[in-house]
């Protein structure tokens, strides 16, 4: 490790314009004392690092006919839980005799100590090399001295013989960012699709064309398409509730080779039609033949069922026979190990072994039915601008009844008919249709999900609150209530009391019978004491709240907020306060609608008859929000919170 030390006032390179708490220089790669003396970054007093300033240069090296992108970072680590930030790992690709190579590694930290300003260089010997995979390589090392307040930078180039994974660039990340840098220079050879990603905007994008750029044998040449791109104050990407996968959203651009012409004129295309796509599907050794294969229905069903003219009835008891009958194992495995086969033989198997048979069963039955390519939730949307077969990891059905289709899903029995798993909401999926040809579906829940509750309480002259809550649940919500009782009904009360602190639960009554019903209807009777503090007495009348805490916290969001389905809250209390008890105050009423009427808030209190009726109602008219919406739904939510913890009853002993 080397370490120089010098004067501040003998450091030509550090700017002595200022120095104040925030004067970073986010132009160039250049440390400056403004940099160093930095202690703070206003736009987000969470953050643990900085990057000040970041770029990156790709480009064909004339020589060789190598990509080489050349980065550098420069970084500012605010807080000890920044110290991560120091720690730097390189991932290479390889395949065959070919492989990604780093060079040029060259890092240092800059701390000031009293006067002085200190640089400590990354010793060579400290850059350490591991296999990943079977197809990447890591290279690793630590800058050293780092603490809280010091500034580091490191660059390097990768050195690629790949040129059909021409390098992207990640603008966001997990810290902020002043400013994020990118050029590229590639030659007319290669034609790429480029895909700008996330919910930022560039603050640069510019292209021209170089000439002769690139040279081949025999007087060959070939111009480049140089582009710049660029953005500034990129705040951090955070992950909250209500959200997909980040790389649904993270700011970054990518490129997808389409085809590539050498200097002799022959051309090669990388990407395929959905026309290509769809055959190949359809003839793949593995989910296509599947799903050609031929099954009795005698071999599963009585004559009733084979005979049945009921289409809607015969799909559901298809349906229900396979999630009866049929186990997921938790894989997906799409693409391999797909076998109808060993399902029926074993009774458990992959996603696309499970939703293939419930394809074919129903097929066979006469109804329409095809597969539809998916992706999950957790795994990112899939690129609609041209087919990229490994963005799916899931498959699921379409079943047309009557002109009416519903998306099927049988890994889970819990399900009722019409209704995915919760995964499977990621907006859209592929129709595999293999007469007319495939399209884009949208994946969207059958209904709206809701929790009702009505509770009919009275307070004895003992000041004990007693009476029936009537509960029911729909949709998304019900799943948690039914997976709980129909797996264990003997702990459901148990667990259904610890939701109640300060209550008695008991008598419970479940009025639904199937678990793949839509809704599950309970009711129950509870008992809760008052607390004695004299004459008057403060009460909270949700015993029940919906949300304990606001989900959204951060200063800003820059991805859509996305529930998965539309749902809707409501709670109705009729107390009566009996000979013994009078009201003295009662909250306010409050309402809040979002913007475009996506969504409401209704809270009311009544005295009628010695009764007191208290009324809230909350209503998400949408199950997706864009960021534009966040400071209105983090208002929404405080208002919910607010509602449900401070709406305080003042009664009196009369």
């Amino acid at each position: 490790m080397m370490q120089k030390k010098a004067p501040l006032l003998l450091l030509i390179f550090f700017s002595i314009a200022c120095f104040g708490q925030s004067n970073y220089n986010p132009e160039s790669y250049r440390v400056t004392l403004g940099d160093i003396e930095s202690k703070t970054y206003e736009k987000d007093s969470t953050a643990t690092a900085l990057v000040i300033y970041e770029a990156g240069n790709s480009y064909v090296d004339q020589s060789n006919y190598r990509l080489n992108t050349e980065v550098k970072h420069k970084i500012k680590i605010l807080t000890k839980e920044g110290f991560d930030k120091a720690t730097i790992t390189i991932y290479l690709y390889n395949k065959g005799n070919k492989a990604e190579s780093v060079k040029n590694i060259i890092a240092t930290t800059y701390n000031k100590e009293g006067h002085d300003v200190t640089k400590h260089s990354l010793d060579k010997a400290h850059i350490y090399e591991e296999k990943y995979d079977e197809n990447h390589t890591l290279v690793k090392f630590t800058l050293p001295n780092v603490k809280a307040g010091s500034v580091i930078t490191y660059s390097y180039t990768i050195v690629s013989p790949y040129m059909f994974k021409y390098k992207g660039w990640n603008f966001q990340g997990d810290i902020p960012k002043l400013y994020s840098d990118y050029k590229t220079s590639i030659p007319a050879n290669w034609y790429y699709n480029v895909k700008l990603v996330g919910y930022k905007k560039l603050d640069i994008q510019t292209s021209d064309i170089k000439k002769r750029c690139l040279e081949g044998s025999r007087g060959a040449y070939s111009d480049c398409s140089v582009s710049h791109y660029a953005m500034k104050d990129i705040p951090a990407f955070i992950e909250e509730d209500y959200m997909t996968h980040q790389s649904n959203y993270l700011a970054r651009i990518e490129y997808e080779l389409m085809t590539f012409k050498n200097f002799e004129g022959q051309e090669f295309n990388y990407t395929k039609s959905w026309k290509t796509v769809d055959k190949e599907f359809r003839t793949d050794k593995d989910i296509g033949r599947q799903l050609s294969k031929s099954i009795k229905l005698e071999d599963f069903f009585d004559a009733k069922l084979v005979n049945e003219p009921d289409l809607y009835l015969k799909a559901n008891t298809i349906y229900k026979f396979i999630q009866d009958n049929y186990t997921w194992n938790g894989k997906f495995r799409i693409f391999e190990d797909v076998s109808v086969k060993d399902l029926i033989k074993n009774k458990t198997g992959n996603v696309s072994s499970i939703n293939i048979l419930l394809h074919n069963l129903l097929n066979e039955a006469g109804i329409d039915a095809k597969p539809v390519l998916a992706s999950t939730r957790n795994n990112g949307f899939p690129t609609k601008i041209y087919p990229v077969i490994s963005d799916f990891n899931y498959v699921i059905v379409q079943a047309t009844i009557d002109s009416k289709t519903y998306l099927l899903d049988a890994t889970d029995d819990y399900l009722s008919f019409g209704e995915v798993p919760f995964r499977c909401l990621n907006s859209y999926g592929r129709l595999m249709d293999f007469e007319k040809g495939s399209e884009w579906i949208d994946i969207k829940p059958k209904g709206i999900s809701a929790i009702y509750y009505n509770m009919d309480l009275a307070i004895d002259d003992d000041g004990i609150i007693s009476g029936t809550v009537k509960s029911k649940t729909t949709g998304y919500h019900a799943l948690s209530d039914k997976k709980n009782y129909f797996s264990n009904s003997e702990s459901y009360l148990e667990k259904l009391q610890d939701k109640f602190l300060n209550a008695e639960v008991y008598n419970l009554n479940v009025d639904t019978e199937d678990k793949t019903s839509f809704d599950f209807v309970k009711s129950y009777a509870i008992e809760y004491n008052i607390e004695d503090t004299g004459d008057n007495t403060y009460l909270n009348p949700f015993f029940i709240k919906f949300f304990k805490e606001n989900p959204f916290k951060l200063q800003e969001r820059t991805y859509p907020i996305d529930f998965g389905y539309e749902d809707s809250y409501f709670f109705l209390l009729n107390l009566n306060l009996g000979d013994q008890y009078e009201l003295v105050e009662q909250p306010e009423d409050a309402s809040l609608v979002l913007p475009n009427n996506a969504g409401r808030i209704v809270f009311s209190t009544k005295l009628t008859n010695n009764t007191l009726h208290v009324l809230l109602r909350i209503e998400f008219k949408s199950s997706q929000f864009s960021p534009e919406y966040y400071p209105y739904l983090k208002e929404f939510m405080n208002k919910v919170v607010s509602i449900q913890n401070n709406s305080l009853i003042l009664l009196k002993r009369k």
